[in-house]
């Protein structure tokens, strides 16, 4: 029996697909709707149970009767005015969920945390696991969340829990576009004319599921892994997105300079509206960042798994969209 935080999300229902595909029996956790990639037979296969993070009860009595969890639940935000609501879901969320885990003796936990929890102080050429956080460099609220939940589960191997952590960097796959990296492929299919010279990784969701699958079938534990199929500008990635799209790539290029404003007039917006800001100071200084990322310890540790190429990641996840918009 398999427990699963988070299936409702975008990499959550690659990763419920794979376990079904398995044979597994699951319980998944949803609050209000259920992913949109599954079919209907394939969400009937699955116990759903409604509930939270937060309800440490409930977290109890589920991990009491199955053998291993995959903890994809978490709150991505980086707005600083929702640190505390960060904190509450990815920090103490996870320590509730580790805690429910020792309790119930689960035999192995599987963590979904991010790129944005490592460090870049140590490595800024290639960043990998060994890159060390560093309370002097400038970290989103969202990157910190995902760091002190990563302690969390550092704290539960150190109780003895079995675990293992994957740190995804932007996650390519078919969800509700208006939510996470999903959006992508909408302001791609707007036509979103901006673009900037920052580099950075990009994975299919696909492959973060099947990463997940086998770590958990193997014997590796108290270990993180980058998970990053390509170092790619993000130029090219939303070109190929907008040409597989038939849309106009865009050909604006956003300069530092233009991008401190925004960021400054969203946070202006967001005083009066009340409305999260498209623009943060910290999403504006990362898109502009080159930034790569080294994944040779994961390909090191399953070496039979092998990275689907964005550009076909992206033809993939199109197809999808344009047929779910032209059905």
């Amino acid at each position: 029996m398999v427990f699963v935080t988070g299936g409702t999300g975008l990499l959550g229902g690659y990763l419920l697909r794979r376990l079904l595909q398995n044979g597994d029996e699951i319980i998944a956790l949803y609050r209000s709707h259920f992913p949109s990639l599954l079919t209907p037979e394939e969400i009937e296969k699955i116990q759903w149970v409604k509930g939270e993070l937060l309800d440490v009860i409930l977290l109890d009595e589920i991990c009491a009767t199955v053998s291993h969890v995959y903890h994809c639940a978490g709150m991505v935000s980086f707005n600083p005015s929702r640190r505390a609501a960060l904190i509450q879901t990815n920090v103490i969320g996870t320590a509730n969920l580790v805690n429910a885990c020792i309790a119930g003796k689960v035999e192995k936990l599987i963590h979904v945390s991010s790129v944005a929890a490592i460090g870049r102080k140590n490595n800024i050429d290639h960043i990998s696991e060994a890159s060390s956080w560093s309370d002097e460099e400038t970290y989103s609220v969202y990157g910190l969340s995902k760091y002190l939940s990563e302690l969390e589960v550092w704290r539960g191997i150190s109780e003895g829990l079995s675990a293992a952590i994957v740190n995804p960097t932007i996650i390519l796959g078919v969800g509700n576009w208006d939510d996470s990296s999903a959006a992508l492929f909408k302001n791609a299919w707007k036509e979103f004319p901006w673009y900037t010279e920052g580099v950075t990784g990009f994975v299919y969701a696909g492959d973060v599921a099947e990463i997940m699958f086998q770590l958990m079938q193997s014997e590796v534990h108290a270990e993180r892994f980058i998970v990053s199929a390509e170092n790619l500008p993000y130029r090219e990635v939303f070109t190929q997105m907008a040409h597989q799209l038939n849309k106009k790539a865009p050909r604006l290029k956003v300069t530092p300079i233009l991008a401190s404003l925004v960021w400054r007039w969203e946070r202006l917006k967001q005083f009066f509206t009340g409305k999260d800001p498209l623009l943060t100071k910290e999403t504006a200084a990362t898109a502009q960042r080159k930034t790569y990322y080294n994944n040779q310890k994961l390909l090191t540790a399953l070496p039979s798994f092998g990275y689907t190429p964005i550009e076909k990641a992206v033809e993939i996840c199109c197809k999808a969209y344009f047929n779910k918009i032209n059905p």
